[in-house]
């Protein structure tokens, strides 16, 4: 299968070329050239499937490499998890079900990807003989993620753009408190709108990311996105028969990768009748799920860090699918946006495209979790509890638990009255801290690399 951008000013490449760039040379996102068609018969065979057996046949629809290849891949990714399900499912009403998908090594749900795309880099750098240069922006989770899939992998420098001071110490401690070579975080001032705007500077830099052989490893790389796929399939596949025919899920959302993953599933043949876009008080896809108008505001810092984004850069992918595939109209739209910060979906309806939103301000989130626990017993972390915002009493809901609660505690604390810990990160409170400041500009960023592969 062939992948093309979603602005149509290239050519369409292999799955191994389009992990490999990230982002695409014309500034737009990388889709599968077709989605394929899961019919039934397909949902029936996958059904009994573990976690990484199905991770496997999906990805053997998209991907290039030989199957034994892909297979041990896959295997690799999920042995560092530390619950034989993976992604455990728990009911907490007839109604209520969350997906626990934090039992990774960094106990946030962005290990499922990030585990399986670096032995995809491995992979490439064995078929090439060339080293790789990660680059990434994170609001919290994609960081420390991106370290631990890439860690002791031979050939691979990375850097973590991530925004000082605006992260929770934890997610930081796990990102500057590896002690390896190879890792390098660099806090800039400013917000992760500040962080992705310039690394998506310096990716358009042609010249320097073929110099330096720089990939992506944000959402705005296609692997991110197909490796969550898998997980909304593997959900459903655990929900009681009598519960799957009117499933919503609820996705807490910042960057808007994860959800998106989960529409596209449906878009080919996951029965999911619809998906609730649970944002914090950095509402922009909130109001955009409401009104149809996609505007900047300001970052608010808030109780849900990872969340504290107002340019979802999935939405561009998003924005292809429902303006019917059209790369010129897509790009008209997103330059625009750029320009002008807003953007007006033409024709909106409410409720359309399988999507509704809920938000949640810090005083919400507080209360959340206080009422879930009181309810059912169980503890949310800050981002999952903006998922229970707003659940539809008429649907099953599956509600994607996205962080360990341990990385908050002074959240779970106030809300609770209780500590939530976790053995890894009590490890990390003793280590030093090793981090690099620079400004949020692509000159001082390609300098900082630039020093660091001499």
């Amino acid at each position: 299968m062939n992948f093309i951008s979603t602005r149509g000013g290239c050519p369409a490449v292999s799955f191994s070329d389009a992990v490999a760039q990230g982002l695409a040379p014309d500034g737009g996102l990388y889709l599968p050239e077709t989605l394929p068609a899961i019919d039934a018969a397909t949902l029936k065979k996958w059904e009994k499937l573990d976690y990484a057996a199905l991770c496997e046949e999906f990805f053997a629809l998209f991907a290039d490499l030989p199957r034994a290849q892909l297979s041990a891949i896959v295997k690799s990714a999920y042995t560092r998890f530390d619950v034989p399900e993976i992604a455990p499912m728990k009911k907490l009403d007839e109604k209520t079900f969350v997906l626990e998908l934090f039992h990774g090594p960094t106990l946030a749900f962005k290990d499922f990807a990030l585990q399986l795309l670096g032995g995809l880099y491995e992979a490439q750098i064995k078929r090439t003989g060339r080293a790789i240069n990660v680059l990434g922006a994170t609001s919290g989770d994609t960081g420390a993620a991106a370290i631990h899939g890439l860690l002791g992998r031979e050939g691979v420098r990375i850097f973590i753009l991530y925004p000082d001071g605006r992260v929770s110490p934890l997610q930081e401690r796990q990102m500057t408190c590896t002690g390896a070579a190879n890792v390098y975080p660099l806090a800039i001032p400013g917000t992760f709108d500040d962080a992705q705007a310039a690394l998506k500077d310096v990716f358009n830099d042609r010249a320097f990311k073929g110099q330096f052989n720089l990939s992506a490893i944000n959402s705005i790389n296609i692997a991110r996105v197909l490796a969550q796929c898998v997980y909304y399939f593997f959900a459903y596949f655990r929900l009681p028969e009598a519960a799957r025919a009117n499933v919503e899920f609820v996705v807490p959302t910042g960057n808007f990768g994860n959800v998106l993953a989960g529409w596209m599933a449906a878009r080919m043949g996951l029965p999911a009748k619809s998906f609730c876009v649970a944002t914090n008080q950095n509402d922009i896809l909130f109001r955009f799920f409401s009104t149809g108008v996609y505007e900047l505001g300001p970052v608010k810092p808030s109780h849900a860090p990872s969340m504290d984004i107002q340019v979802a850069s999935n939405f561009e992918r998003f924005l292809y699918y429902v303006m019917q595939e059209d790369a010129a109209a897509t790009k008209a739209a997103m330059e625009d946006f750029k320009k002008h910060g807003r953007f007006v979906m033409p024709g909106f309806k409410a409720g359309e495209y399988q999507f509704r939103a809920s938000r949640a301000d810090d005083a919400d989130i507080v209360r959340l979790i206080k009422t879930v626990h009181e309810k059912s017993g169980y503890v949310a972390d800050p981002h999952t509890a903006c998922g229970f915002a707003d659940l539809g009493p008429a649907k099953t809901s599956v509600v994607l638990s996205t962080a360990h609660p341990a990385k908050f505690p002074d959240v779970i604390a106030s809300a609770i009255g209780d500590e939530v810990k976790s053995p890894a990160l009590e490890k990390l409170k003793a280590l030093p801290i090793v981090k690099h400041k620079i400004p949020a500009e692509k000159a001082a960023i390609e300098d900082f690399i630039r020093s660091s592969c001499r």
